[in-house]
């Protein structure tokens, strides 16, 4: 997805970060970032990450003067990062999107606090039946719940926007995982810092 014209700076992201990346580049005073994201359905199945990044920031060579990705390792064992030193590009800091959102600090004091927590976000709150359920084969097989989740307290929702639609649905997934619920509204934490980083070196390339 294209955000501005002329782009200079490339943005390789997850899917599952799409929504809030165009949010935010939308808020920059100009318009020279773009946007390319791979399946958010791939954290099923993260071997094939560090491969499609490699592709998008091959493909996007020679069109951008930077480029940059919007990523935790996201299960991949350090196999992205060994991607990225090859290709010389840096990523956002950090192993996942809970963590971005909600800031390092406060995200490693909360699981070192309570190991039994389960995590969503906007995007995984939209899409929980797809993800989720059909994703992991709840529906078809019910009985996987326990062996899934049950060392799992209680789901928190660390919520980018205030939208009570998505309070209510993230709600209703705890319940129907047995879970416990918290409400977490942290906005776009550490990823709004990233971007507003990358709109800076845009600037600067602009120039």
């Amino acid at each position: 997805m294209a955000v501005g014209q002329d782009a200079q700076t490339l943005i390789i992201a997850c899917g599952a970060l799409a929504h809030e990346l165009v949010a935010l580049t939308g808020q920059l005073d100009h318009k020279q970032i773009d946007i390319t994201c791979l399946p958010a359905i791939w954290h099923n199945t993260p071997d094939k990450i560090p491969a499609g990044v490699a592709a998008k920031i091959r493909a996007g060579r020679g069109k951008y003067q930077h480029i940059f990705v919007a990523y935790g390792d996201c299960g991949t064992g350090g196999h992205l990062d060994a991607v990225l030193a090859a290709e010389g590009v840096d990523r956002i800091a950090g192993p996942h999107c809970y963590q971005f959102f909600m800031g390092a600090a406060e995200f490693s004091a909360l699981t070192d606090g309570d190991p039994t927590a389960f995590y969503l976000t906007d995007y995984l709150v939209r899409h929980f039946d797809r993800i989720i359920i059909k994703g992991l084969g709840l529906d078809r097989f019910p009985e996987l719940r326990d062996s899934y989740f049950g060392n799992y307290t209680k789901l928190i929702y660390i919520a980018q926007t205030e939208d009570q639609r998505l309070q209510e649905k993230a709600l209703m997934a705890a319940k129907r995982l047995g879970l416990g619920f918290e409400y977490c509204y942290r906005g776009y934490g550490e990823l709004g810092d990233f971007v507003a980083q990358l709109g800076r070196v845009g600037q600067v390339g602009k120039a």
